[in-house]
């Protein structure tokens, strides 16, 4: 049975000057989520969700603007001819892997100032943060962006005209938002199942694990999803998401032969004694 994705546009309510959109309601809609599910994940390992709620704070006010500066700076020819527009993070435009570094340099300084371990914190964001990602994907939808190459496959994109690629005349394309959202939600179960396998000691994970595993599943699934699209931020001829997600991979992967097979804890912010929040 065939299956066609259209959307209904990026505007959700308009009354007068006020204007609610997709994008906008969407990406609140992850972070209240991913900060409520943080907090529970916390004390289900007997971590103050304060702690969680805090960080929550430094991750939001850190990630937006570097999601979008990442965006901008790889689309600097399209923005410098309109600057104004760089601030209109409301009609799409930001990177996942641009808030992922500023989230990241938040969490490092915020475990720095109340000495906790940074790998602890990021095993409790990292469900959240791949939740938060399934759930934020489908702004592209509604923005009718980050779509795939042309396609006639049951499942389908419709593309309006004004929002297809320059020269090409297709109609539908492929969902890639659908794919990501998708596969996010398979990692998402991944780190959940972890999780709760750990809590019973089936295995018992060393700090960092769920944050690595992370990288690795994401990574893996951006890698090809990032190659059907066609607006991709690139550097040269090679596309950044890519090469960053490779990146992640390889950082993955050494993380976990460091705590596995060589049995070292991974580098924190604080000495390996007090660098558990709750064991």
């Amino acid at each position: 049975m065939a299956v066609e994705f259209k959307s209904p546009g990026p505007i959700l309510v308009e009354w007068g000057p006020l204007v609610l959109r997709w994008y906008g309601l969407l990406i609140a809609s992850a972070v209240l989520i991913g900060v409520t599910l943080a907090q529970r994940l916390a004390a289900k390992r007997q971590v103050d969700p304060d702690v969680l709620s805090d960080l929550a704070v430094w991750l939001v006010l850190a990630a937006i603007p570097s999601a979008r500066l990442y965006y901008v700076v790889f689309q600097w020819q399209e923005y410098a001819a309109n600057p104004a527009k760089i601030i209109a993070i409301w009609e799409g435009g930001i990177a996942i892997h641009g808030a992922i570094l500023g989230g990241v340099l938040a969490a490092l300084i915020f475990a720095r100032l109340k000495q906790v371990s940074f790998w602890q914190l990021a095993d409790l964001v990292a469900p959240s943060l791949i939740l938060g990602q399934a759930i934020g994907r489908w702004g592209n939808f509604f923005n009718s962006e980050a779509f795939g190459a042309p396609t006639d496959l049951p499942w389908k994109l419709y593309i309006p005209p004004e929002r297809r690629p320059f020269g090409v005349d297709a109609a539908y394309y492929h969902p890639t938002f659908l794919y990501e959202s998708l596969w996010n939600l398979a990692v998402f179960g991944v780190l959940m199942t972890l999780f709760f396998r750990d809590l019973k000691g089936k295995p018992r994970l060393k700090v960092g694990t769920l944050a690595l595993v992370y990288l690795i599943g994401y990574g893996l699934g951006r890698v090809w999803i990032e190659g059907l699209r066609t607006d991709s931020l690139m550097l040269g001829g090679l596309r950044v998401a890519q090469l960053v997600s490779l990146g992640t991979i390889v950082l993955g992967v050494i993380g976990l032969v460091w705590l596995y097979r060589f049995r070292r804890p991974l580098p924190d912010v604080v000495s390996p004694r007090d660098r558990e929040l709750s064991r």
